[in-house]
């Protein structure tokens, strides 16, 4: 079929056409990745050439990578989902409240964080794919909801002082054979935090489900076309809501992450994620118009942003409409990329 979806001989549904522009793409996010960093390394040096700088990357964005591998979910099916960033927010208010008033523990704030992304998902994956109503409108309403309970909750920043959950947020697991002496000659191991092992385990269980699940296929065979992915016989209602609800229990997950890096409540947290959310995802070789995207080139998009906002402050730019202009320009210039390849899969 010309738009790549095909069944085998067992019946299976096979994506070729998709799955190969979703290689090509990845491997080009990975190439611009390893040559930015290279070329940080070899031009700028300094704390480029030390393994925790590149750790820190991962310490700093645990968070977005879940986010963003939720949104890359959201926008194979053909859809989108610009509150992640809002219930980020939300999530990490109503756990930094409910451990500081309400007597919460590290249990509670996982089961309210993930509970808070499961409402939003149920609600706005009903109203998309039950109800028609368009996924841009939709999770715009669900982002301004998030910011205003938010402000709801409390409108004053909760720093958190409970000793259980600080313990688990002072955690650190030191990677072997990677770290580095100080200016006095002492040997520091380098680390990661206890977001990165989770958001690295997120990426591994979704790279797995897209790749060798039936469901998988489906966000695929949905995203490239939903009139032939009915003809093959699957509900693609319940595909776009799986996917809705997949993306904002991510979310919810996210502001467990982002709660545990910084915290502390607050309405500011986890401002603009959703933009970086989607800006990684189409780095990533995501494409805007469904079918194509993989979560391990979502989270090489992560690391090719943050890389070259690094790279930006590193130069002295520390104003922050530098790093927007040149993340505006990478944007432009994998959206042409991106272009090219939908060229040479309409005339395939």
């Amino acid at each position: 079929m010309s738009n790549g979806i095909a069944v085998d001989k067992q019946g299976r549904l096979k994506n070729r056409t998709s799955m190969s522009d979703t290689n090509l793409l990845l491997t080009i996010t990975v190439v611009v990745f390893f040559i930015l960093y290279l070329a940080a390394i070899i031009s700028l040096g300094g704390s480029f050439t030390k393994p925790q700088n590149f750790l820190n990357i991962l310490n700093n964005n645990a968070s977005l990578i879940v986010l963003s591998c939720g949104m890359s979910i959201v926008m194979i099916t053909g859809g989108i989902d610009i509150s992640v960033g809002g219930v980020t927010c939300l999530v990490c208010m109503v756990c930094a409240v409910n451990l500081e008033q309400q007597g919460g523990n590290v249990g509670t704030v996982i089961l309210l964080g993930l509970a808070i992304g499961l409402a939003f998902g149920v609600v706005q994956g009903f109203l998309v794919a039950h109800l028609g109503i368009q996924p841009f409108i939709v999770s715009l309403a669900g982002m301004f909801f998030a910011k205003g309970m938010t402000t709801i909750v409390s409108k004053e920043p909760v720093r958190v002082t409970n000793e259980g959950f600080l313990a688990v947020k002072e955690l650190r697991i030191n990677v072997p054979g990677l770290g580095a002496p100080n200016k006095l000659g002492v040997y520091i191991p380098a680390y990661v935090e206890v977001g990165v092992v989770i958001a690295l385990l997120v990426v591994i269980l979704l790279f797995c489900l897209l790749r060798w699940t039936k469901l998988g296929r489906a966000f695929y065979a949905v995203g490239g076309n939903n009139q032939s992915a009915n003809m093959l016989g699957i509900n693609v209602r319940r595909t776009k809501f799986l996917a809705h609800v997949l993306c904002s229990v991510l979310a919810g997950l996210g502001g467990i992450l982002y709660f545990l890096h910084v915290g502390s409540g607050d309405v500011a947290n986890g401002a603009g994620d959703e933009m970086n959310a989607i800006a990684s995802s189409i780095i990533g070789g995501t494409l805007l118009t469904g079918g194509v995207g993989n979560v391990i080139g979502t989270f090489f998009g992560v690391l090719s942003l943050n890389t070259i906002k690094r790279i930006v402050a590193s130069l002295g730019f520390d104003e922050a409409w530098w790093s927007n202009i040149t993340v505006a320009a990478m944007l432009c210039l994998f959206l042409v990329i991106q272009s090219i390849v939908l060229l040479r899969k309409n005339k395939k």
